[in-house]
């Protein structure tokens, strides 16, 4: 990479790590690193954020990078806190899993904005989360409807949006369009059906084309079928 690419990439790194001083909850999660993968931000056309899951790390999530087979694209992956976005389940009482939960969403929110430098804006980056980060970047994406309007897509693999049964989900807003990939095993340790479910429903009802995928006794991973499924998602992102 030229120096001016890099050092692109490494202001947004250092603003990212000094903190966001518009950001109302910076937390545990201000500051940590962002891992970076694929075409520079500066040469890239579009970009896709993806979420690690609770114990894992931001490079762990990066080794779907060479299974989407699309290296023209920039890929980045920030790391949790101790490896976790929040402490407790995704069902949990929300206000159990502060502060951990609004520092995670603040840094998606970060991230989206430290973008736009580089030419690309909500309607050009995919959001992808797998597990915990599935579920941090489907609430993410939900709460900001009201503001963002429309992202590249939306994938959340293993996970649904965040709180305990009977939580409120009147988001403000509208996804317009966005491309919102919902995949989960029919019987995933972690994640119940109902919610994922749920999920779909809620992000259909702000306007978001919904693919919604239960996979017979699967378990708590990523499939190939939801690998091609997102290949085809960053096809339409790219053109």
């Amino acid at each position: 990479m030229s120096g001016p690419k890099v050092g692109f990439q490494a202001g947004l790194q250092a603003r990212l790590q000094a903190g966001s001083q518009a950001a109302p909850h910076p937390g545990p999660h201000a500051g940590q690193p962002v891992v970076f993968a694929g075409r520079p931000l500066a040469e890239a056309t579009a970009a896709v954020i993806l979420v690690h899951g609770r114990g894992a790390t931001a490079e762990d999530i990066l080794i779907l990078v060479p299974e989407l087979d699309r290296p023209d694209l920039a890929y980045l992956a920030p790391q949790a806190a101790g490896s976790s976005w929040y402490p407790y389940s995704f069902m949990a009482p929300l206000e159990q899993n502060e502060p951990g939960l609004s520092s995670g969403l603040a840094v998606l929110g970060e991230l989206l904005a430290a973008l736009a430098p580089a030419g690309i804006g909500p309607e050009r980056t995919m959001l992808l989360g797998f597990s915990q980060g599935a579920c941090l970047a489907l609430e993410f994406a939900a709460r900001a409807a009201r503001t963002v309007h429309r992202f590249g897509a939306v994938v959340g693999l293993s996970g649904g949006l965040i709180g305990p049964p009977g939580t409120p989900r009147e988001y403000a807003g509208s996804l317009d369009g966005t491309p919102v990939l919902v995949g989960c095993s029919d019987r995933d340790p972690h994640i119940p059906l109902p919610r994922v479910r749920e999920t779909a429903r809620v992000m259909a009802g702000l306007g978001a084309r919904v693919s919604e995928q239960i996979y017979p006794a699967m378990g708590h991973i990523i499939n190939a079928d939801e690998i091609e499924r997102v290949r085809l998602l960053l096809d339409q992102l790219a053109t």
